[in-house]
């Protein structure tokens, strides 16, 4: 997993949300100022991403073309 191409930092367009994902497949979220607003684990399969926040929360997304849609975001790839 630690090779993944989905593995790294993915953020809105105003920054405001910030997506972590690690190679252990663990996911930090930062919201603003916010730096740890949401933690857990994810799971990928295929293009298909599925977020088990550590409260119990669940979401999920897709990555199409090269962005991240979520939860009604699109978060894209920092650099």
């Amino acid at each position: 997993m630690a090779d993944h191409p989905y593995i790294g930092i993915w953020v809105t367009k105003d920054g405001q949300i910030r997506h972590e994902l690690s190679a252990d497949n663990r996911y930090e979220e930062a919201r603003g100022k916010r730096e740890s607003a949401y933690q857990g684990h994810y799971q990928v399969t295929g293009n298909y991403i599925e977020y088990w926040d550590d409260t119990g929360f669940t979401a999920d997304g897709e990555f199409i073309d090269g962005v991240l849609y979520h939860a009604g975001m699109v978060l894209y790839r920092k650099e």
